[in-house]
């Protein structure tokens, strides 16, 4: 299916020996990692945001990862938190302070001229914003005014997806805005968000011709507790949340839909293992 591609969050895993590697330490993880997945998510360039400035990719690194990687690889970048967060980090009780490189189009042209080698194997950059109270953003209204103007002014020939964690703003109209701006929508399975394959049932007709689904589960820290870092195994199956997951995806391929899956080992216990449960699940439902 060449509509559909899936693949981890992140690589670098030890304990994918066996799974994905032929060791715990192979001479380039990234390139083993490749010639069985088509597609990664690469969060390492979101954690950006300082107070005086916001740091980019260093030259060698994005090198490294072309060279890693062959010519039909896609990677999906999550964009720098310093053009996402609309306020700096805070302790409960803190004030606010404003980030001022909130949807900076200057900054994301820095980003983007950092990732030359790599453009064009870069399938999507993700734009992820935090949960927005009213201190934050004052209305849907008002975020769709900034967004939308900060995407109109990004170069025209590049992927571009947001990923927005107010689950009340999902709807129809938030979806019908995305495509309007030639935008993806990144749908999270986990946390505190809604059940994503019904808002896929319930929204699909809105959306436009790409989608992002990201499966990250809704335990993190109980999940890393469980697993001792060792992500070889399923630790909490989540066969019914499957099930209806690659039911909705169907439903988006038979729609004309591009979807990109980004599988997170806090998903089940092992990103590896839930890839292929969903892909034998995706079998059987168009076998």
């Amino acid at each position: 299916m060449k509509q559909l591609s899936i693949g981890t969050c992140s690589w670098k895993y030890p304990s994918w020996e066996g799974l994905v590697y032929s060791s715990r330490e192979p001479a380039n993880y990234l390139a083993e990692y490749a010639k069985i997945y088509p597609t990664v998510e690469v969060d390492q360039w979101f954690w950006s945001l300082g107070k005086s400035g916001a740091a980019l990719p260093r030259a060698e690194t994005v090198e490294e990862y072309d060279a890693a990687t062959p010519p039909d690889f896609r990677f999906s970048v999550k964009c720098p938190n310093a053009l996402s967060l609309t306020h700096h980090y805070s302790r409960k009780g803190q004030p606010l302070t404003v980030n001022e490189r909130f949807l900076d189009r200057d900054l994301f042209l820095r980003f983007l001229d950092s990732l030359q080698p790599l453009l064009p194997k870069i399938g999507l950059f993700i734009f992820q914003l935090e949960y927005l109270n009213k201190e934050k953003m004052a209305s849907r209204s008002q975020l769709e005014d900034s967004l939308g103007g900060f995407l109109a002014s990004l170069p025209a020939d590049l992927p571009y997806a947001v990923e927005l964690r107010n689950p009340r703003w999902l709807d129809a109209a938030w979806f019908g805005f995305l495509k309007q701006t030639m935008a993806a929508p990144v749908l999270l399975q986990g946390y505190w968000m809604d059940d994503a394959a019904d808002l896929i049932t319930r929204t699909s007709s809105s959306f436009g011709p790409l989608v992002c689904l990201r499966l990250h589960g809704q335990d993190r820290q109980g999940m890393e507790e469980q697993s001792g870092e060792d992500w070889s195994r399923i630790i909490r199956p989540l066969d019914g949340e499957l099930d209806r997951i690659v039911a909705a995806v169907t439903g988006l391929l038979n729609g004309g839909r591009q979807i990109i899956v980004n599988v997170n080992n806090h998903y089940e216990g092992s990103a590896p293992l839930t890839i292929e449960r969903l892909q034998s699940r995706l079998l059987n439902q168009n076998s």
